[in-house]
């Protein structure tokens, strides 16, 4: 696992600032309760065969001390991956860490969570509430009435339905 390089780096905190906003450093500046530090940590972002991982610097320090092959698995939260074209994305791992400090949510009725789920889009009849100032090209978190969050949307626009 590596640092991301700069231009990495702002591929990451531009798609995430889409979800995020402003609340981009409250993502990597609170506080870490991980680790036997009697001083709280941060979260940093590392790189690993084209995955970008979200984890807490002392675990990722404690980690580097383990070699490569002793290391079970790979340290902290996948929250996207950089494609062959060189495009970040997002994967749903992310989800919780989005709905957490997300701008803009968008709130389905119950019978049409399943169909969201199964990769349906949402029409406007289905849309029970929808965060102000939201406009096409939004990052956006679907969430359930029972604010479960469901998944990512990009580029939403509101259906006639």
């Amino acid at each position: 696992m590596r640092p991301l390089d700069e231009k990495e780096t702002t591929m990451v905190f531009e798609t995430l600032f889409k979800f995020t906003g402003p609340n981009l450093k409250h993502l990597l500046e609170r506080p870490s309760a991980e680790g036997p530090d009697a001083e709280p940590g941060r979260y940093c972002l590392r790189l690993h065969k084209n995955r970008v991982f979200y984890a807490s610097e002392s675990l990722v320090r404690r980690a580097t001390a383990v070699s490569r092959v002793r290391l079970a698995g790979v340290v902290g939260t996948p929250i996207g991956k950089f494609t062959h074209g060189g495009a970040f994305h997002l994967t749903v791992h992310a989800l919780d860490l989005l709905a957490a400090h997300a701008r803009r949510r968008v709130w389905v009725k119950p019978d049409t969570e399943r169909s969201f789920l199964f990769g349906n889009s949402v029409p406007k009849s289905a849309l029970a509430r929808i965060t102000e100032n939201t406009k096409s090209g939004d990052g956006v978190v679907v969430m359930s009435m029972a604010d479960v969050p469901l998944g990512l949307g990009l580029g939403f626009r509101v259906e006639e339905g």
